[in-house]
């Protein structure tokens, strides 16, 4: 029987889940998806994402792949729906579309983009806001924060900017990254962090925003950044944004990959 590949981009709020990798005794993302995907196609099927989100980090829009066969090969609205109404509340599918063979989902990616968010206000600390930004508090120098990111551009080693321990078996940890902006929050209620590259290493970009923050507190120096670009270890970081302020926002693939392109 003929297998199809589709694309989901997902949204799920990950405050209950442990990440999105499948775990042993504890709720993921990805086991929720496949146990759906084993209902409806009567098999035990795969999902892959393009992003390993951590414990407490939220997605806009994560791509998840996995093949489908059977009715559901050839009918992408079905599948939209099926999958809408037997997932979880904090999980929901924005779209399925059909991908040409050779599709995966995270190995075919050409960039992803993540947002962090921070509320410098006081009502961030209200349990309405507290699980989705970091809780900050207090004001930020934006304009040092901006003068940080512009560091962050072109391509760079970041294993001094992420977790990346001895056993990681990463060929490299070069990423390239082609955005990274901070910005005022449209509530006016603190900042955002925005970042694009090609690929991302282990909390990444938590220890990016950790060591920003901390260089716009004057707890560091803005010079540090460079120094931390070209550390081979991460014992000179700043310690990590808390991972609830933290979004996989966007997944971009090539447009030939896609079915109906």
């Amino acid at each position: 029987m003929t297998s199809r590949p589709y694309l989901a981009v997902v949204q799920y709020d990950g405050a209950a889940f442990v990440g999105w990798q499948r775990q042993r005794d504890a709720r993921t993302v990805q086991a929720e998806f496949e146990a759906v995907l084993e209902r409806l196609l009567g098999r035990r099927t795969a999902a892959t994402g393009a992003g390993r989100t951590d414990t407490g980090v939220h997605a806009l829009g994560q791509g998840v792949g996995f093949l489908a066969d059977g009715r559901w090969a050839e009918d992408p609205p079905g599948m939209y729906r099926a999958l809408n109404a037997l997932l979880p509340r904090d999980i929901w599918v924005e779209r399925v579309t059909p991908m040409r063979p050779g599709f995966h989902a995270r190995n075919s990616a050409l960039a992803r983009r993540y947002r962090y968010v921070i509320g410098t206000d006081d009502a961030s600390r209200s349990p309405f806001r507290r699980p989705y930004e970091w809780a900050f508090g207090r004001p930020l120098d934006v304009a040092l924060l901006a003068r940080a990111a512009e560091l962050l551009l072109g391509e760079h080693d970041f294993r001094g900017l992420a977790a990346t321990g001895a056993g990681s078996g990463r060929p490299h940890y070069r990423s390239r990254v082609a955005l990274a902006q901070w910005a005022p929050r449209t509530d006016g209620a603190g900042v955002t962090f925005t970042i694009e590259a090609d690929r991302f290493l282990h909390r990444m970009v938590r220890f990016l925003v950790g060591a920003m923050v901390d260089i716009a507190l004057g707890r560091r120096p803005l010079d540090d950044l460079s120094r931390l670009l070209t550390a081979t270890d991460n014992q000179a970081a700043s310690p990590p944004a808390p991972p609830q302020g933290l979004y996989l926002v966007a997944v971009r693939y090539p447009a030939d990959l896609y079915a109906e392109a």
